[in-house]
């Protein structure tokens, strides 16, 4: 009788599944930073809902419908006074308008999955792009998603605590709104810790302050579109000297 051999079906390389889940790991420790200061963004967030008069579901849905701390908040209050739609649609195209430009510079080409890129691009907020732009690590598909479902998941739990406080709080409390502000202020602090980053910061001012005296009633978006220009020629006039150095 002949002896079958068969051969060995190749198994799953364990390197690969530790490199997983060292990936997963790392993003989540990424994600730590800006989770910490997320989560109480979020209780003050499921407060204002609450707080509004508005049902506590209302944090949850609209965490993961818009999912945009900034337009959440003023949602909350459009809601409320019964905005007319076009004016929310006006109003979250202005406010979310930032994330086009976050693409450019934001790790998405890394993630090749379409449902994972997808998710991606839904949850690329201030908090995600401001951690890869302030990290010198490289960034892996794994530990990008990660890192953003762990935020998403902070301010989702966030929010959920705060209904659930704001029902045993015996009155309001004036002033949360400020929280959104302060969270901006330790992202903006955390991504410029080298004087590389003065420039940027000086060109930031001086866009917010141009915008603010031409475009009030459309500050956020004079600001941005004056920002990207200023950096679009900084960043030329750097190659230009660049390439004047080596051909010297």
């Amino acid at each position: 009788m002949g002896v079958e051999v068969r051969a060995a079906e190749p198994e799953a390389a364990p390197e690969a599944v530790v490199s997983r889940r060292g990936e997963i790991a790392a993003g989540l420790r990424a994600s730590l930073s800006a989770g910490l200061g997320m989560f109480p963004l979020g209780i003050a967030f499921g407060m204002l809902v609450v707080q509004a008069g508005l049902p506590w579901w209302v944090a949850p849905a609209l965490s993961f419908t818009a999912y945009a701390g900034s337009l959440e908040l003023l949602l909350v209050s459009m809601i409320v006074t019964a905005v007319p739609l076009a004016t929310v649609a006006l109003t979250t195209f202005l406010v979310n308008f930032r994330h086009v430009f976050y693409a450019f510079s934001f790790p998405l080409h890394l993630v090749r999955h379409r449902l994972a890129k997808a998710y991606s691009v839904y949850a690329l907020t201030d908090e995600a792009y401001a951690i890869t732009a302030a990290s010198r690590e490289r960034w892996s598909p794994w530990r990008l998603v990660s890192m953003q479902v762990a935020l998403q998941l902070y301010w989702v739990g966030g929010g959920v605590a705060g209904t659930a406080l704001a029902s045993l709080m015996p009155g309001p409390i004036e002033g949360l709104e400020f929280a959104l502000c302060a969270l901006f202020v330790t992202l903006t602090i955390d991504a410029a810790r080298t004087r590389a980053q003065i420039p940027s910061l000086l060109l930031a001012g001086l866009s917010f302050t141009v915008a603010i005296l031409v475009a009030p009633d459309a500050a956020l978006f004079a600001a941005l579109v004056l920002f990207v220009a200023m950096l679009s020629v900084r960043h030329a006039l750097g190659a230009r000297r660049s390439r004047e150095a080596t051909d010297a």
